[in-house]
């Protein structure tokens, strides 16, 4: 059962605030200089804050850098770890060191099959030759720490306080970035450097970034995506829909 175009076109008249947000909002890449008001950064971990977890133990904590130097070192730094990367597993150059990149990659793609995947190693290649920015210009970064005694599944409740953060700086007006490679700081030979920096020790760990700013133009609006099957049980029987 697939809804017809007509049929699509009549729902999204009908979406309410919190929906459009939902299905507007969209990653930007660029953002303009100005820094965010404190209120509403604070209203944007707020809404992270009353995210739901396991047990209601909340296994996160916010770290919120407005410092420019900060960022750029930070910036910097996971450069610097992007261009190991690449030496060290980019396959793709000629001759003997492209063969012993391949043996090297062969090896780590199946220790770390998620971060290896070729969208993510395509963007620490663009990040190390220079073609992508890590925080994009953004003003304010958020950085989300997980509690790994967490109950239950801390990963999956950092990543719900994270949309709820993403979604209330949508209803504000700001645009947001998930900034995974963030986590390079903490993987490569600067963990020591940046753990004294912000003071993170056990039981805590970097999960992820947030970009968050104004944007550069009027990025937001639906888009097209990929619809996947949905098989649906109701009234003894199975019906699979788009």
């Amino acid at each position: 059962m697939e809804l017809d175009r007509a049929e699509k076109t009549d729902h999204v008249a009908q979406w309410n605030e919190v929906e459009r947000v939902i299905l507007e909002r969209r990653s930007v890449r660029r953002y303009k200089p100005d820094q965010v008001p404190e209120a509403l950064v604070r209203r944007v971990l707020e809404a992270g804050r009353f995210a739901p977890s396991g047990g209601n133990c909340q296994p996160w904590k916010f770290i919120v850098l407005r410092e420019q130097a900060i960022i750029d070192e930070m910036e910097r730094d996971v450069i610097r770890s992007c261009k190991l990367l690449t030496f060290f597993l980019d396959w793709r150059r000629p001759g003997i060191m492209g063969r012993l990149a391949w043996l090297n990659a062969q090896i780590f793609i199946r220790l770390m099959p998620n971060e290896l995947h070729p969208v993510p190693f395509s963007a620490i290649s663009l990040l190390a030759q220079g073609k992508l920015k890590l925080f994009h210009g953004a003003p304010t970064v958020i950085l989300l720490l997980k509690d790994r005694r967490g109950v239950g599944n801390p990963d999956l409740d950092c990543g719900i306080c994270g949309q709820n953060m993403v979604l209330a700086a949508g209803s504000l007006g700001l645009s947001t970035c998930w900034i995974g490679f963030v986590t390079l700081l903490m993987k490569s030979y600067t963990a020591i450097k940046w753990k004294r920096r912000f003071g993170i020790s056990y039981p805590w760990e970097l999960v992820e970034g947030i970009c968050l700013g104004y944007p550069v133009g009027e990025p937001n609006g639906m888009i097209e995506r990929e619809t996947r099957e949905i098989d649906w049980f109701e009234n003894g029987k199975k019906t699979v829909i788009y």
